[in-house]
């Protein structure tokens, strides 16, 4: 089977994107693996395939797929490589689309200076919706990991996230705690791990270690959930710069009850194809 591919990357979040609306494209564990494997494979975060909406107000379908094969519900840095690749593909003219995903609908716009700004929608606190088994409906929760007690803030941005504010990004725990944190019992689905330090009420530095894939340069939805921690917990303003090691994310929320809007780069590396 001969696949073709675009590889692109969302401040250094990098992608796999798989044209399938003109033919049914069905990869299976192993091919996924494959396709995501930096040695043997192209090498990626996640793999994206566009299809034909189902939902009837979609322009589109998204799907993506972690770099262990997995099927996740959201991705923001990936919400925006996809509204870059279908505008550049000339599958739509429009600048604004509205996208189908695991989690529900997303509006992605292309700006005029080639940036994409992407309606992530209202974040989920509800333990159950997340899913979460915490105690109480608490802005900061504790884990139990490896015999220490981490304070963090559960929330789903159409994927689950756990967010603890650390001191220093660079020395934070994320190789020691992301695979015990994303695997931890109080998340059924497993979690994404992010580790939030705060610069100034407009400014913070993130890094994030994601369910399926490891820590990553860039988390969009990882982003979106750590300005929403730092605003319910009061230490942070609506607008907010996020720092990730591959770039930076601008985050908006004006609270409870409104959505996050995401403003980054979406960049086309290079076209290819591979034999599956």
């Amino acid at each position: 089977m001969i696949l073709k591919f675009t590889k692109m990357h969302g401040a250094g979040n990098d992608f796999v994107v798989v044209n399938g609306m003109r033919q049914h494209i069905q990869l299976t564990l192993e091919q996924l693996r494959l396709l995501a494997d930096r040695h043997f494979g192209v090498g990626c975060d996640q793999i994206l395939l566009v299809e034909i909406a189902q939902h009837p107000d979609a322009d589109f379908r998204y799907r993506i797929f972690n770099a262990d094969g997995g099927e996740v519900e959201q991705c923001g840095n990936g919400a925006r490589c996809f509204m870059r690749y279908v505008h550049d593909q000339k599958l739509t003219h429009k600048r604004e689309i509205v996208v189908e995903t695991k989690s529900g609908l997303i509006t992605p716009r292309l700006e005029e200076n080639g940036q994409v700004t992407v309606n992530m929608g209202i974040p989920i606190f509800e333990a159950a919706r997340i899913p979460f088994l915490g105690r109480n409906d608490a802005v900061i929760q504790t884990l139990e990991v490896a015999g220490e007690a981490v304070l963090i803030t559960a929330l789903s941005m159409g994927n689950p996230h756990a967010v603890q504010v650390v001191t220093d990004v660079e020395y934070a725990p994320v190789a020691a705690q992301g695979a015990l944190i994303e695997h931890h019992p109080s998340f059924s689905q497993r979690v994404n791990a992010g580790f939030m330090q705060i610069v100034d009420r407009n400014h913070i530095k993130l890094r994030v270690y994601e369910r399926g894939a490891g820590e990553t340069l860039s988390c969009g939805t990882g982003a979106c959930a750590a300005v929403v921690t730092g605003i319910r917990r009061g230490l942070l303003d609506t607008r907010v710069n996020v720092a990730t090691r591959g770039g930076v994310l601008n985050i908006t929320w004006a609270g409870i009850g409104t959505p996050v809007l995401m403003t980054g780069p979406a960049i086309a590396v290079f076209e290819g194809e591979i034999n599956l």
